[in-house]
């Protein structure tokens, strides 16, 4: 045999003297083929260096048993707690996962989103970008009924299902509970209201202002891309202010942002709850980390993954029908920590 030539189900035939038929049922792991001649098979694919051509099998039945997976960012507990989720019920039901992140930048999501399509996937779940302004370079999967679920960061279509939590009632309460603490200068700390779940985040937070009679002012909320170096710019601008007039407690719409926040201030000397209460979302690590301890809204990363899979896999089976419903809203909780705690620090 050639050195470089590939490996084919003819060459396992021919060297264990059976037809390529068998070979084939055999790798397929067939109940037709004996489970001996099956271990038989598998262990001469292997010691041939045999690699299954899976392009050539998805051009037969139409299906690469693929799904394409766009994240604006990988370095996140909660996208890769998500990622795990998409993983292990993707494994489950015998699909893979091709997974590119957009690094927040549009351009990227569409050459992105491009190359799933041309790689046949036969389905994409896509959390959007910080600045995606549209959705048209989904239209030719929308046009060749490739269906789509969007989760965490969503566009309303027709022809999709988007996978969310109730980010609105999750701020609203969370402001609430600022609220009850006895806070009436909240700042808040947002995102990109591009974006739904910013979007709402904020909307939740002026509702809860508006419902307990606190008038919203617009220097009270800081928008950026709620990074770390983020964090640390808002508490320079909360600084900034004078004292009577800077934030009694600040919601932040991550974690990340807050905690950074949080540092910044304390080494200015701001005690925290006493001067400034804080909450933010996502639950993340750093929450339980930072002291005194974040409060935060938990929505398991690992539950949206898989219920979005598990939804987009069942539709591409004909189990069920996914565009019976275009929302998924799953739980999230409030966790009350020190953080926030003015009245009762002991609760």
């Amino acid at each position: 045999m050639a050195e470089n030539r590939e490996v084919t189900i003819y060459d396992i035939a021919k060297h264990l003297k059976i037809s390529a038929a068998t070979v084939s049922r055999g790798l397929k792991n067939s109940s037709s083929v004996s489970k001996a001649t099956r271990k038989r098979i598998a262990e001469v694919a292997e010691e041939l260096g045999y690699q299954s051509n899976t392009f050539a099998s998805s051009l037969r039945s139409k299906s690469t048993h693929t799904l394409g997976v766009l994240v604006p960012r990988l370095n996140s507990y909660f996208m890769s707690s998500v990622l795990a989720g998409m993983e292990n019920a993707a494994n489950r039901h015998g699909y893979n996962l091709i997974i590119a992140q957009s690094l927040e930048d549009a351009e990227k999501e569409k050459q992105n989103a491009a190359t799933m399509f041309n790689k046949r996937v036969d389905g994409l779940l896509i959390s959007l970008s910080y600045d995606t302004q549209d959705i048209n370079h989904l239209e030719p999967f929308f046009k060749r009924n490739i269906p789509v679920v969007f989760f965490d960061r969503v566009h309303p279509h027709p022809s999709s299902t988007s996978v969310v939590i109730d980010n609105f009632g999750a701020a609203y309460n969370v402001t609430k509970h600022l609220i009850d603490q006895g806070c009436q200068r909240i700042m808040h700390l947002g995102g990109n209201v591009l974006r739904n779940v910013y979007k709402e985040r904020f909307e939740g937070y002026r509702q809860a202002l508006k419902d307990n009679h606190i008038p919203f002012n617009d220097k009270l909320h800081f928008v950026s891309n709620l990074t770390e170096k983020d964090g640390a710019v808002a508490a320079s601008h909360i600084l900034s202010l004078p004292p009577a007039k800077r934030p009694d407690a600040v919601f932040s719409a991550n974690d990340t942002a807050a905690v950074y926040c949080m540092i910044a201030l304390k080494s200015a000397g701001l005690r925290i709850p006493v001067d400034v209460g804080f909450a933010g979302f996502n639950n993340d690590p750093v929450s339980k980390v930072i002291e005194p301890n974040l409060t935060t809204v938990d929505y398991a990363g690992d539950s949206v993954g898989n219920t979005a899979v598990t939804n987009l896999i069942n539709h591409l089976k004909g189990v069920s029908n996914l565009y019976s419903t275009n929302t998924i809203t799953l739980r999230a909780d409030m966790i009350i920590r020190a953080s926030s705690l003015k009245i009762n620090p002991e609760q």
